[in-house]
């Protein structure tokens, strides 16, 4: 077998274009009509010498595509890299020649030659996901440059630093420079990253919540403390999980008003104000969730429900199904009856400790909750997860899915108010409530995020 490097495979693909362009012309318009099926072709770097549109000759017109992906600018060529041909290229890009910053670059300049992903992916060996993390991560650390970032800490990022800088691309161009000082202190790895980012992108839609205003916005590890109180106050009093999660958050807290604010919480102290003005109080063991985006996919365990609707009644929560399980070595969904609407959720320990006669109930806004919510999002969506084989009305602090006279559509309500009723059963006890996504903690990119 003969050994052939990537550089002498593209540069014979471009003599053999060339060659065939100039035999056309040497021979008259009946020779150009006898191949003109065979215009074009091209090989991949494989024993198999299939075609493959690795090197086109000239960019698709726009118009032929209907969806264009944003891609950020391209990062100018280092020096080293400023003459390299399209061959010269592809082979730095296959070998890994220099740092991932360095070489990142080469991928943008050869899409804008005509290249796809797929097709770099075949020559280089570097994957369409990889390509897309090491042109953005590219992009953050010339933003970093830029904010004129300590060189010790961009040198930190220089060996496997990509996938660390790609996860605070959510961040402002302002909010990068103190995250990047704060990942290399901490020595945090891609995981690590993503969550700070989360934390500090997260931080200002929160205004309004217990305890926000002890939390310092312009610290990372103010931000990063306050995603761990108020994580901690989604699992059921007491808890272990809740007494990690406020652990967590004095640990990386900075201001003393942070720290003050976590320990009061972990002492269960607290103001005695708003005990009287939250109804929820801590005796309710009920977590209050908000899904994040993504947050199923990147799930290790989930759960699939039947959902029903509000306004449908008791009808349809007695009718749903009460056992979905999976089958088989591909985990094959299979429900005992037909159900038109189902939700895919986290396996979070409220969910998975019911089993069999879970059911999701739907409602248009959380003014159902038999307390006080938040005005920031008191009209929004939500979901209720009921437990259908714990019916019986026992705990007067606790929540219950029922049918209430005077009204049509199913409530929450408390155990205390149906006990004064005379109600002794309900649908369902319930385990969690859940609150869709905020558009403003999307990771999705946005125009700002290049800055």
């Amino acid at each position: 077998m003969m050994a052939l490097s990537v550089s002498s495979v593209v540069k014979s693909l471009y003599f053999s274009g060339n060659h065939s362009r100039n035999h056309n012309r040497n021979h008259g318009p009946n020779h150009n009509h006898s191949l003109k099926h065979n215009k074009q072709h091209s090989f991949s770097v494989s024993a198999s010498l299939n075609p493959s549109p690795y090197i086109p000759k000239s960019k698709p017109p726009q118009q032929q595509q209907l969806y264009q992906p944003f891609r950020p600018p391209p990062s100018p060529l280092p020096s080293q890299f400023a003459t390299l041909d399209t061959a010269g290229r592809i082979e730095v890009l296959a070998n890994r020649l220099g740092t991932w910053h360095e070489y990142a670059p080469l991928i943008s300049s050869l899409i804008q030659d005509g290249f796809t992903p797929p097709s770099i992916e075949e020559l280089t060996g570097i994957s369409g996901v990889e390509q897309n993390r090491l042109v953005v991560a590219a992009q953050v650390r010339e933003s970093l440059q830029q904010s004129n970032t300590d060189p010790d800490v961009l040198s930190a990022f220089d060996t496997s630093g990509a996938e660390i800088l790609y996860e605070i691309r959510l961040l402002s161009a302002s909010q990068r420079s103190a995250a990047a000082r704060y990942i290399v202190d901490n020595k945090f790895d891609g995981k690590g990253a993503q969550n700070l980012a989360r934390a500090m992108k997260d931080f200002p839609g929160r205004r309004g919540e217990k305890g926000w205003e002890s939390f310092d916005y312009t610290l990372p590890g103010d931000c990063l403390s306050f995603m761990y109180y108020r994580q901690s106050r989604e699992h059921k009093n007491p808890s272990d999980q809740r007494t990690s999660a406020l652990e967590q958050a004095l640990k990386v807290a900075v201001t003393e008003k942070a720290k003050n604010t976590v320990l009061e919480e972990l002492k269960g102290e607290g103001d005695g104000n708003e005990e009287k003005e939250d109804e929820v109080g801590r005796a309710v063991l009920v977590p209050v969730v908000r899904l994040k985006y993504g947050e199923v996919a990147e799930a290790t365990s989930v759960i699939v429900l039947p959902v029903c609707k509000a306004e449908k009644g008791e009808n349809e929560v007695m009718e749903a199904p009460f056992e979905c399980r999976s089958e088989g070595e591909f985990g094959v969904v299979r429900a005992e009856k037909a159900w038109g609407r189902w939700v895919v959720l986290p396996r979070w320990e409220p969910v998975a400790t019911v089993g069999r006669g879970g059911v999701v109930v739907s409602f248009v806004d959380a003014r159902i909750l038999p307390w006080k919510v938040n005005k920031y999002y008191k009209e929004e969506p939500i979901l209720v997860v009921a437990d259908r084989n714990n019916t019986e009305v026992v705990a007067d602090d606790g929540f219950y899915l029922a049918k209430v006279d005077g009204h049509d559509d199913l409530m929450v309500q408390r155990g205390s108010a149906l006990k004064e009723n005379g109600v002794k059963e309900s649908l369902g006890t319930v385990v969690l409530v859940v609150r869709p996504p905020k558009d403003d903690t999307d990771d999705q990119l946005s125009d700002e995020d290049w800055n």
